[in-house]
């Protein structure tokens, strides 16, 4: 959608990140454009586990010329996280959503103070805003998922967090420095 590409677009021109890393490749798309919008000795790291997606991602990525720039890691997020080293400038979660919450720590753990994670996403097309018995079953797990996501991120001792309703709501985090003293308001 064209009005997050301004946002991120802004997001990185404000951030200037060196690292960032992208949890859900999908076919390259918001890879590439992360990748155009930055500084040229900015490096990506970008997590995709389903194999034709996996193909186009880096069909596209060697088209572009791109590919010392970015790194494709493929893999489940869960199972590779634990193996990056951090830190990361900016952190991009735009995967599969009912896994945000189990990725947080994760994420936590690869983000620098003063990070910036930005989860794409977050309204499940206005669902989430609805009552839970409104939501067809099969998606209430997601749903829920994704409330208590948007909730930790919230109610953080370690991010300061604002849901923003461009797109399909995307929430915007910075992680604290630890000598932040500020109490929760």
């Amino acid at each position: 959608r064209r009005e997050m590409e301004s946002f991120i677009r802004v997001l990185i021109e404000l951030c200037k990140p060196l690292r960032i890393l992208e949890i859900g490749a999908g076919i390259g798309y918001s890879g590439l454009f992360m990748a155009d919008c930055s500084c040229s000795s900015c490096r990506i790291t970008t997590i995709e586990n389903y194999p034709p997606r996996i193909a186009e991602a880096k069909r596209f990525i060697s088209a572009s010329g791109m590919g010392e720039k970015i790194t494709l890691v493929e893999g489940d997020a869960a199972d590779v996280l634990p193996g990056l080293e951090g830190p990361f400038d900016l952190i991009f979660l735009d995967s599969a959503k009912g896994q945000y919450i189990t990725l947080l720590p994760m994420i936590e753990r690869l983000l620098r103070e003063g990070g910036v994670l930005l989860a794409d996403n977050i309204l499940q097309d206005g669902e989430l805003v609805k009552s839970r018995y409104v939501t067809p079953r099969r998606q209430r797990t997601i749903h829920d998922r994704m409330r208590e996501f948007v909730w930790e991120l919230k109610h953080s001792q370690v991010f300061d967090t604002s849901l923003i309703t461009i797109g399909d709501g995307v929430t915007l985090s910075i992680k604290r420095e630890t000598s932040d003293d500020r109490s929760q308001t």
